[in-house]
């Protein structure tokens, strides 16, 4: 991975990958930074503008690559904003006058790299010049040095098998310090087109959070790769990666980019690190946890609390059998529910688990750091493993995934009902309204009916719409969305989730809409 060289060694440093002396970036007036990012940089970190702006800038231009057509006479073409460039100039232009912002946000978050490096030619060349890693790495600057050899395989091989028969798709993440996010996101991006691979991948300088779909063949490739790369093999093994059936079709497009968390929480990973987790526990320990928590005779009154970390979307259609599961839209609302729930968790003993074990990292640093835990436990690789290994266990239902699939079975359960009459029933569908943002749970019977929307309200605005013949393209939030609590405050009584909960249509409904809490909205997916 490229190492933070100082701006004056910006030439050596373009001669290795920021070759595009066509345009000239020292002109400020293609990329400049708002006044208030100016504002907020200190004199020498401002001096660091230039040679981050370059940096930004080329590493954009890599994730823009594609290979020429046969029997062209360049290796590479560009495509962007659904337009093919075939040469260097062109692409510069097009991205300098059309993604001067990306580049902006880019070179922002490169300067606050540099800023907190020592402001010397020596530091800034990181604090130990003789380490292997980093000057390997700085002498392979070109995203191509770490791209595996594919020309044993036909094109036709890398590509077959992506549907969901044949195909499959890749779980994974990985905690480490990442000292050039920026670089990895380009590697990251030119490994998956290399490989035909489809999903999203989210870049920080805390680690590494993906979820790609392809053939067999191209997933085995990526593991390899990731297994081999100096950044990860020392972090990661084969077991990190969690597989399922699925392909290149699970996923609309390729998403990668940098960001300041892998699993967004809403809090600054400087502030709650990854690096002071709870006590991790295979699927084989968890599971003997939650059979002794399940014996207790007098659950109420048990010492340990079974918390899923998800969203209520998620374990709706499938969750442990006895556990907590927060009513909360997204994993960054999971810090204030736990801040307004604090005295439920006082001296408990917690047991923790999410789809992959991810939100689990943060989240459980996050309780353990209140310091009114008795015990913080985590399950190591999340549901996906636990399933694996025990597919008739205490997890009941289906297990949500973020992704085109909704769901995946591992057994028979079903623990929700369709939201209008109440039948055993888990395959989400998006609501028919348009502008809706919300996944329902309909089954056939009453779909052939025509209820096809999240809530009664959402249904007739769907028919005006329709009779309207106008389409809106923004989104909007669903109003028995905008009525539910944003955090939930959990009573003693209501603490345990029963497994199978039966909610009659017209029972419990407390606004305009009389269908709002039986059928209760289901947001698109988001790892949000």
């Amino acid at each position: 991975m490229p190492s933070f060289t100082s701006p004056d060694q910006g030439d050596d440093l373009e001669a290795c990958v920021l070759r595009f002396s066509d345009l000239d970036l020292k002109d400020t007036s293609f990329i400049n930074p708002s006044s208030g990012l100016k504002a907020e940089l200190d004199v020498s970190t401002k001096k660091k503008y230039s040679f981050a702006k370059k940096k930004a800038f080329a590493l954009f231009v890599k994730t823009k690559e594609v290979p020429a057509r046969p029997f062209e006479c360049k290796e590479k073409w560009w495509k962007c904003c659904q337009q093919l460039f075939r040469d260097r100039i062109s692409i510069h232009r097009h991205v300098a006058t059309q993604h001067a912002d990306e580049i902006c946000h880019q070179t922002a978050s490169l300067l606050k790299q540099l800023a907190v490096t020592p402001n010397t030619s020596k530091g800034l060349k990181f604090e130990d010049s003789r380490n292997p890693l980093k000057e390997y790495f700085t002498c392979n600057h070109e995203v191509s040095a770490w791209l595996p050899d594919i020309s044993c395989f036909s094109p036709d091989e890398l590509i077959s098998s992506q549907g969901s028969d044949g195909g499959e798709v890749l779980l994974y993440y990985c905690y480490r310090d990442l000292e050039d996010p920026h670089w990895v996101c380009a590697w990251q991006t030119a490994l998956c087109q290399h490989l035909s691979l489809t999903g999203k991948v989210r870049i920080a300088t805390e680690g590494i959070n993906g979820t790609v779909g392809g053939s067999k063949l191209a997933t085995r490739l990526y593991v390899e790769v990731m297994l081999s790369c100096p950044l990860f093999k020392d972090y990661m093994c084969k077991d990190d990666f969690k597989t399922s059936k699925g392909g290149a079709c699970c996923f609309p497009e390729l998403r990668v980019g940098v960001f300041e968390e892998i699993v967004p929480m809403g809090i600054s990973p400087n502030k709650i690190s990854y690096k002071k987790p709870g006590i991790h526990l295979s699927p084989g320990e968890f599971h003997k946890e939650v059979e002794k928590f399940l014996s207790q005779a007098n659950e109420e009154q048990s010492d340990t609390i079974l918390l899923d970390c998800r969203n209520f979307y998620e374990s709706k259609i499938g969750r442990f059998q006895g556990c907590l599961a927060p009513d909360i839209r997204k994993f960054s609302y999971f810090p204030s529910y736990i801040d307004k729930n604090l005295e439920l968790f006082r001296e408990k003993k917690v047991l923790m688990y999410c789809t992959g074990g991810i939100r689990c990292e943060r989240g459980s640093a996050y309780l353990k750091a209140k310091g009114v835990c008795k015990e913080v436990f985590q399950l190591k690789g999340g549901i996906h493993k636990y399933l694996e290994e025990f597919p008739d266990g205490f997890y009941k239902g289906k297990l949500f995934v973020f992704d085109e699939r909704y769901a995946l079975s591992y057994n028979s359960d079903i623990v929700s009902e369709c939201s209008y009459c109440g039948a055993p029933w888990d395959q989400y569908k998006l609501c028919s309204t348009p502008q809706c943002r919300q996944l329902i749970l309909a089954c056939p019977a009453c779909q052939r009916q025509g209820f096809t929307a999240c809530c009664v309200t959402c249904q007739d605005k769907g028919r005006r719409l329709a009779l309207s013949r106008t389409q809106s393209s923004f989104k909007e939030e669903c109003e028995c969305t905008a009525r539910r609590a944003r955090i939930p405050s959990e009573l003693p009584q209501q603490v345990r989730l029963p497994v199978s909960p039966r909610l009659r249509p017209g029972v419990g409904g407390d606004g305009p809409c009389s269908c709002e809490r039986q059928q209760q909205d289901f947001p698109r997916p988001s790892q949000s």
